[in-house]
């Protein structure tokens, strides 16, 4: 998809999850929009350390890693504060991108399973507005993307913790779109639609699958639009569109509880 290349232009970025699918891609197309600075967060520091020369090759001292467990709400306060520095004036958006799928039957799961489901799907982001919102307040303004999923709008069956955490993800940067609306601050959720990642087992990636630079494009254009809810490709915009419509109910039943039987068979069937 084409987006607006100029929105981007002399801005300041922070990725989370940046070494890899959605955010390296969300990078490289940042740096290729003439991006002021970017900085890419990770914890996978062979993964971050190749990219972030490899980058620098190319884009200079416009890149910067820092490695990042965004569990650690420590972490993160770092991540912000060093980044602020780095970008040496406006902090102009923040990228909560990292993030996992957590498969998993629900009767195999306790509370320890749960928590770790939150702590990087959903406290992570909230380390990093909390830790960047009084910036950009101070500063006049800002704009915060929360990579969520289709699957917060369609629950289904052995990803419980996914869905919910993105469910919640969801929920809260909408209600703090209007609450930071009239200090200039923009915020938005973003589907990054069926995109070949990690999140999926490797070589078994769903039919159609987009490739991740087809998937940040598609964010990008609605960042420049500072769209509420960004979708991610078609399939997630006509599922949103039905998720909750009462006269789908049955369909979508249908449709979920063949999802839950092709799964309990071993298919990873969406």
């Amino acid at each position: 998809m084409e987006y607006n290349k100029e929105y981007f232009r002399a801005k300041t970025a922070v990725v989370t999850g940046a070494a890899s699918g959605i955010g390296l891609a969300l990078v490289e197309e940042l740096l290729q929009s003439n991006a002021a600075k970017v900085v890419m967060a990770d914890i996978n520091v062979h993964n971050l350390t190749l990219h972030e020369t490899r980058l620098q090759e190319v884009y200079g001292h416009r890149v910067k890693g820092i490695v990042c467990n965004v569990t650690s709400e420590d972490e993160v306060k770092n991540l912000i504060h060093q980044s602020a520095l780095f970008f040496e004036g406006n902090f102009d958006l923040l990228f909560n991108n990292a993030g996992a799928g957590f498969l998993g039957w629900f009767a195999d799961m306790g509370v320890e399973d749960w928590k770790k489901a939150f702590d990087l799907n959903f406290y992570s982001a909230i380390y990093g507005m909390q830790a960047v919102l009084p910036i950009m307040v101070k500063q006049g303004g800002g704009q915060i993307i929360n990579i969520i999923s289709g699957i917060a709008f369609f629950p289904m069956a052995c990803q419980s913790r996914y869905a919910a955490t993105k469910a919640a993800l969801n929920a809260v940067s909408l209600a703090l779109r209007t609450e930071y609306w009239d200090s200039n601050i923009k915020i938005s959720s973003a589907t990054p639609g069926t995109t070949v990642t990690g999140i999926w087992d490797k070589n078994k990636f769903p039919e159609g699958a987009q490739t991740p630079q087809q998937s940040a494009s598609r964010i990008l254009n609605g960042v420049a639009n500072n769209v509420r809810i960004i979708l991610g490709d078609d399939s997630d915009q006509k599922g949103i569109e039905t998720a909750f419509h009462p006269l789908a109910n049955q369909g979508n039943d249908q449709y979920l509880l063949n999802v839950a039987r092709e799964r309990r068979q071993g298919k990873m069937a969406i």
